[in-house]
Formats: structure tokens, sequence, C-alpha cells
């Protein structure tokens, strides 16, 4: 009864590097899922120490100091963040305001419109079906407004956590990106001294991690530019918007880009109608993200999303339940940490022990990667 467990056991942890492994990736994901709340601060931080590390790294190598290096880019970043604070956020808080405003003559124009369906497809429509139809959307905007109220006031009750994060999130990042080797230096010593295969697999997910939210920032940036010129040269309203939801629509994978497709067609669809610029708009939108998914994210993930699309659906869905927008944010990276620790995990094949057979080795045969296309 026990002996397909005892095998499974011997084969998988009759090495004492894979049991260390096992009971550090349990304590962080403990560490992790328990005290999330309280470690939102120093993981914000993380991922800006991540982004920015790269280009601490790349002024040492012109023997510039640590210190010199990371205050300087410290310096840059903080005034980056305050000119899309100041440059950007009041145009988008203009636009949610204006759009709010719009709302109700775009649901009088739309319920117009459905209306008249009964009248010009008979045999498809009846009055009946409209009416429910426009009853739902109504208690359906209804609920949104209420939401969006009640979202309003605990952003303006949670001043306090903001101001936090406003203070301690920079200086986590910098004296992160200062002291990094002492840090790592101090967390080693904490390690087991038989713990090569963990130093394995952190320094591959290490990099990883770090190429992926590096590429995400430069991705978000572009495809948020080129939306803004693309919405702003056909005319488009709420321009600025509109784009910055394009923008960070990447953050999802797959799910995000077909999302904002609905507000997009929406606004355009009352502002111009069913007219040969409303499928301007979409072909120019659609080739966005065609040039996104099959350029830009190969280009700058080649090394990260080397994996099949089911199991980018599947981590999405799984760490965005666990952690919310950070799990999602982070779907991609910790599937292919999950990955990396497959790859390197020792197994043995049956019967045999450590002193007269070779971990079984693990390639590319065993990785769940994305379908190649044929050329």
């Amino acid at each position: 009864m026990l002996d397909p467990i005892r095998e499974w056991y011997q084969r998988n942890f009759s090495d004492p590097q894979a049991v260390i492994l096992a009971l550090i990736l349990i304590f962080a994901f403990l560490i992790i899922w328990l005290l999330g709340g309280v470690l939102a601060p120093v993981l914000v931080a993380l991922v800006f120490a991540y982004l920015l590390d790269g280009v601490v790294t790349a002024m040492q190598r012109y023997h510039i100091p640590r210190p010199l290096a990371a205050t300087t880019v410290m310096l840059v970043f903080v005034f980056f963040c305050l000119l899309l604070l100041f440059g950007v956020m009041p145009l988008l808080s203009q636009q949610v305001t204006s759009l709010i405003r719009e709302l109700p003559n775009m649901i009088a124009k739309g319920q117009e419109g459905l209306q008249r369906l009964p009248e010009l497809y008979p045999a498809i429509f009846t009055e009946e079906q409209i009416m429910d139809l426009i009853g739902n959307v109504r208690s359906q905007v209804g609920r949104w407004g209420q939401n969006f109220l009640s979202f309003s006031i605990a952003s303006a009750l949670n001043l306090f956590v903001i101001a936090i994060y406003v203070v301690l999130v920079p200086l986590i990042v910098f004296f992160a990106l200062k002291d990094k080797p002492l840090l790592l230096g101090w967390a080693r010593g904490f390690m087991p001294n038989r713990s090569q295969l963990a130093e394995k697999v952190w320094h591959e997910a290490d990099a990883k991690i770090a190429n992926y939210i590096r590429g995400k920032f430069i991705e978000i940036m572009i495809v948020w530019l080129v939306s803004y010129v693309t919405f702003a040269l056909m005319g488009l309203n709420y321009a600025v918007l509109l784009s910055f939801l394009v923008g960070i629509s990447v953050i999802i994978p797959f799910v995000g880009a077909v999302v904002v497709t609905l507000p997009i067609a929406i606004i355009a669809y009352f502002q111009w109608g069913f007219t040969a610029k409303l499928g301007y708009l979409l072909v120019a939108y659609q080739i966005i993200q065609i040039l996104d998914g099959n350029v830009l994210v190969p280009l700058l993930f080649s090394e990260v999303v080397d994996l099949h699309p089911l199991a980018i659906i599947i981590s999405v869905l799984f760490f965005g339940g666990l952690w919310g927008i950070l799990g999602v944010f982070f779907a991609i990276p910790l599937a292919a940490l999950m990955q990396a620790i497959l790859d390197a995990w020792p197994r043995h094949r049956h019967g045999s022990t450590d002193d007269d057979t070779e971990p079984v080795k693990r390639g590319s045969d065993r990785r769940l990667k994305a379908p190649r296309k044929a050329s």
C-alpha cells in the first residue's frame, strides 16, 4: 500500500539538497501568503529595485561606485515618477471626470439605438427582449457607479496608507540598490552548507524575474505611447485614458487586450457611429496588439515567456487568486521559476541510489514550452 509513496519519496527527495530546496520554497510561500499585506510595501519596492538594478550594474562597469550609481538612478527615477504624477495623472483624472459626465448621454444614445432594433430586425429582436436588456444595463451601470463611489471614498480614507508607500517604498528601493551585495551576503549566511541546488535555482529565477520586470516596464511604456499617438492622430476622444488602459492591459496576458477592446469600441461607436473611421480604429488597434504579441514580446521576453499558453493562463489564475494584482504581474516569472525548479530537481531512476546513478537529465523534453511556429 505504501510502496508507491515510498518509491516516489525516494525518487524525488533522496537528495538532501532537494529537501533543503523544498523547505526554502515552503517557508517563502508561507511568509508571503500569511504576511503579504504587511510586506506589501517591501514587495512593491522589490519590483522597482529589480527594475533599476540593471542600470546600477551597468554604471558599475564604468567604475562608478555602487552608492553613487544607486543615488543617481534613484534621483532620475523619482524625477520620472514626479513627471508622471504631475504631468500625466491630471490629464487622466480630467478625462475620467469628463467620461463620467458623458455617460448619461452615451447611455441614452445607446438606448435609442437598441429601441430601433425591433423595427429594423423584427424576426430577431422583440420589444420585450430589448426592454429587459435595457433594464439589465441600467442596473449594471448603477452597480458600477456605486462601486466607483465606494472605491473613491475608500481611497480618500486610505491617504495615510498612501503616504506610507510614498515614504517607505523609495527608501527601501534605495537601500536595496545601494546595499544589494551586503544584503545578499547576509541572507546567504542563513543558508545550509549543502544548498548548491537552491542557489542554482535562485540565480536562474533572479535573472528571469529581473529581465521580466524590466521588459514589462518597457513594453507598457511602448504600447502606451504608440496607442496614444494612434488614437490622437485619429481624433479619438479620451485618447490619454484609453491608451493608458491599453498599456496597463499588457500586465494580464491574453485577457487584458480583449477586455480593453470593449471600452475602445464603445467610445469610438458613440463618437463616430458605424462608420469607416470606427473600422479603421479597430484595425489600427488590432495591428498594435499583433505587433506587441509577435514582435515586442518575443524581443523583450525571449528567455522568460518560453512557456505554453496554458501554463501562463493557469499561472495568472492561480497566483492572481492568491496575491491579487501582484500575483497577476508576477504570474509569468513565477511560472518560469516553477519550470526552473522542475528542471533542476534531482530525480533518480527507479531502484537506483545516489551512489550508482546520476540524476536523470532534465531538458527541453520535460518542459511545457510554447508551440513553435512552422517555418
